[in-house]
């Protein structure tokens, strides 16, 4: 492929993108603007938008284009909608109990073909006067677990009356009859697949090896696998001229697209989708369309929020054309006459969750969704950005032009900000990587699942929600006491929805398209496994995980949990660099312990003049059991997480590499709980000599924000696009440290105390799953944890409503409140 071309956009279209932390940030779906909390930003273009379901990953026009059928495939309700493209209306839908991504149209329209999930079936829906009508399944295996299938892409072949469909757990091709229903043929392709497409002729099927890196060529009349053709990473949607004679691959992990010639089975050129010339991952490409007359190729790049443009005229000899800005995360495109159709998958802005995931009054206003039957629903992160689609008339050049320049104006990422990011001069954080720090030692602490709300929202010194506040200082003096002591950070938000992605994010600054579509279907009790924390190549970011990184730069690294656990790493890159003591994820075990061994073999790695550069510390146990009887209360579990988290920072204090030592700290997601600024707000804490002490930074930050603190610190590039584009937290620190060491504060509740009620939390407690992370139903577990707080029958006071907090545009306003 050394011969193939690569194209890019021009860096003649780039306009100077706005600093996040200098504007005012909105959560309002209905802004012109819209600041999401990772520092992007949304100007959605369209005509008109249409709410869809949650997480629509595909959609599909009939032959005729009088109908849209999108698949809604997130944590809660799964539907299939019917759409008039035209008219832009929402024509039926009905709730699907398991689904994920397949859909295809009978080329009469009269039947729609979607994937039935981990149920392991495909469901076959009659369309009758623009309705679903009656449904027929077509099963592929028993449902899950007893067998694991998940079909995906669908393709048809009508006149042979064939179904071909892919699957990403058992990876494998099925054909099916859809005369007998039956079976007719299972090919093992070696990796998980995505899509599938056929050949004018039905001749070939393509088929897109997510987990491969290449795509698979099957012949319909000989049934054989017959080649197969190199991608970049992670290929996913596949689209073809009507001609058959070029093949257009969506690579997410690569920011690109494979033009193929499919005669040769070559590749023809790599387009490359990125706003800039560049290889960090986040642009994720994952949808594709081309114009009516196929000479524009439109592109969606699902982390840049945007559709790429290019002239497609002559394959081969491809020219970018520009950009057009979209909602948040788009996943598909479709083109019709004149108009581009594209699926939002998080809808257009992020959101507040006051009232949820918990009991809420009956009579409560406090801005909850409302369902299709008028009941509100619970504002639980996982399922509350809810997806849209716009309707686009197609740009010409100078609508275009004006669009483009509004997508880099989005974009924080720049080539500029990669290479230096912003500081100051005399910073204890460096501006650029290779710049000396007189931090040498870094400790990365990943806690587990709280909101800002939940746990500093008593803290008058910030913007808290007291009504919210269930582990007070109470229950968590050290959390207080550090916030107090050395900087407390109120508008610090998390990349990530839940564990699944967070745990991605907190150590690649990135969670790849299949994690961001993979973990609301466990999440949703749909089935599948949890696969995020190294179990799973797939789902590994295309250049490895902060660890990674730390290898190949030849600096010293140790995991203490994350990651890892009874003595054993999930990734290559940790085998040697895992203290074997320490436990992975495990609620049995006191956080207080784990803290213990970490300073046992600290202590013993300080001996000998070994502590590592970067040790990652998992202390997660503010998780908590629930109610389930026997177990430690929730009170208990946080508290002991905070007098753990106040005892390691005590000993790393007192220590002699202190004047050389800075600790960051988590929450690798905010799923488990509600907060009036937005759902994705969490507590951050930044303790070190050279931490400003006593202050009040109400500076926007975010977990990739962090990460780029840290690596600038250690002198390693960034991972992705949104750490290279993330403000360092240089507004923390100050040229000289402060030496005094912190002094733990004592529990103020009991660490021991069980759970001994007998009631229905405590039932319900009794099913849940916590021998893994968020294998327990968070929704039910988050209601648990608030009524052993407030008492069984407790609801939620109608919580105050808020917006992100106004930013200030100079550094240091409101510091030292």
């Amino acid at each position: 492929m050394s011969s193939t071309r690569r194209v890019c956009i021009s860096l003649l279209l780039a306009a100077q993108a706005l600093a996040a932390w200098a504007q005012q940030p909105t959560n309002n779906p209905k802004a012109s603007q819209i600041l999401l909390p990772n520092g992007w930003l949304l100007t959605p273009a369209g005509s008109s938008s249409l709410p869809l379901g949650d997480l629509p990953l595909n959609m599909q026009l009939s032959r005729s284009g009088q109908l849209l059928a999108v698949t809604n495939n997130g944590q809660s309700k799964q539907r299939i909608q019917l759409i008039d493209p035209k008219a832009g209306t929402l024509l039926d839908q009905q709730t699907i109990r398991k689904s994920w991504y397949g859909l295809q149209f009978s080329a009469d329209g009269k039947k729609l073909y979607a994937s039935g999930g981990n149920d392991n079936l495909i469901i076959a829906y009659s369309i009758v006067n623009r309705k679903l009508a009656s449904a027929d399944t077509l099963r592929l295996g028993q449902a899950w677990p007893k067998e694991k299938i998940s079909p995906t892409g669908i393709a048809l072949d009508d006149a042979r009356n064939r179904l071909y469909t892919v699957t990403k757990e058992d990876n494998s091709l099925y054909v099916v009859d859809l005369k007998t229903k039956a079976t007719l043929k299972k090919v093992s392709l070696g990796h998980e697949a995505y899509s599938c497409v056929l050949a004018p002729d039905r001749r070939l099927l393509y088929i897109s090896l997510w987990g491969g890196d290449k795509l698979a060529v099957y012949d319909t009349q000989t049934e054989q696998l017959v080649g197969e053709i190199a991608t970049e990473s992670h290929p996913n949607e596949i689209i073809l001229t009507r001609s058959g004679k070029v093949l257009f691959v969506a690579n997410a992990n690569d920011n690109s697209v494979s033009v193929i010639d499919t005669k040769t089975r070559k590749v023809l050129e790599v387009i490359s989708t990125a706003l800039y010339p560049t290889k960090l991952t986040g642009s994720t490409t994952n949808g594709l369309a081309l114009s009516p007359d196929e000479k524009t190729l439109y592109i969606a790049n699902a982390d840049n929020n945007c559709l790429a443009v290019f002239n497609v005229a002559e394959p081969g000899k491809s020219s970018a054309k520009g950009f057009i800005p979209t909602g948040w995360y788009p996943t598909n495109v479709k083109t019709l006459g004149r108009k581009i159709l594209v699926a939002n998958g998080k809808g257009f802005s992020s959101l507040a969750n006051p009232a949820g995931p918990q009991p809420v009054k009956k009579s409560d206003n406090s801005g909850s969704h409302t369902g299709v039957a008028g009941a509100p629903e619970v504002q639980y992160i996982g399922s509350l950005f809810k997806g849209t689609l716009s309707f686009i008339n197609q740009p010409k050049a100078d609508q275009l032009k004006a669009y483009s320049a509004q997508v880099y104006a989005n974009s924080p990422f720049t080539k500029q900000v990669a290479e230096q990011a912003k500081g100051e001069a005399g910073n204890p954080i460096p501006r650029r990587v290779g710049e000396k720090s007189p931090i040498k030692y870094v400790f990365y602490i990943i806690k587990e699942n709280r909101t800002y709300d939940q746990i500093l929202g008593d803290m008058p010194e910030g913007n808290g929600d007291t009504t919210l506040c269930i582990f007070p200082e109470k229950v968590t003096p050290n959390h207080h006491a550090l916030a107090r002591e050395f900087v407390l950070l109120d508008n610090f938000y998390v990349n990530a929805e839940v564990s699944a992605d967070g745990h991605n994010w907190s150590m690649a600054a990135y969670a790849t398209d299949y994690t961001e579509k993979t973990w609301p279907t466990s999440y949703g009790g749909r089935g599948g496994t949890y696969d995020y924390e190294g179990t799973r190549k797939i789902a590994y970011p295309r250049d490895g995980y902060i660890w990674d990184y730390c290898q190949r730069a030849g600096l010293s690294y140790r995991s203490y949990g994350e990651f890892a656990g009874d003595g054993k790493a999930t990734l290559k890159s940790l085998e040697g660099h895992i203290a074997l003591k320490s436990p992975g994820f495990d609620m049995d075990i006191k956080d207080v312990e784990r803290t213990r061994i970490w300073r046992q073999d600290f202590d013993s790695l300080l001996a000998r003049g070994a502590v590592p550069q970067f040790s990652t510390i998992r202390l997660g146990n503010d998780h908590t059991s629930g109610q389930r009887k026997g177990k430690f209360t929730p009170t208990a579990a946080v508290a002991d997480n905070d007098l753990a988290l106040g005892q390691l920072v005590e000993h790393l204090s007192k220590s002699s590499i202190w004047k050389e030592s800075v600790i960051f700290v988590l929450e690798d997601d905010a799923q488990n709980g509600p907060d009036h600024v937005d759902a994705h707000r969490s507590p951050a804490f930044v303790i070190s000599p050279y931490t400003r002490r006593g202050a009040v930074d109400h500076t926007m930050y975010s977990t990739s924000g962090v990460l780029r603190t840290m690596e600038l610190i250690l002198g390693l590039p960034p991972m992705s696009q949104y750490d290279a584009a993330a403000l360092p937290l240089f507004n923390c620190f100050q040229a000289m440290p402060n030496l005094a060491p912190y002094q733990v504060k004592a529990a103020q509740v009991n660490l021991d105390a069980r759970n001994t009620a007998w009631n229905k939390s405590a039932e319900r407690s009794e099913h849940f799953d916590f021998a893994s992370e968020d294998a327990a139903p968070d929704l039910d577990l988050t209601e648990v944890v608030w009524k052993a707080i407030k008492g069984e029958d407790a609801v939620v006071p109608a919580p105050r409503r808020g917006a992100f907090l106004k930013l200030e545009q100079k550094r240091r306003d409101d510091d030292d409140d």
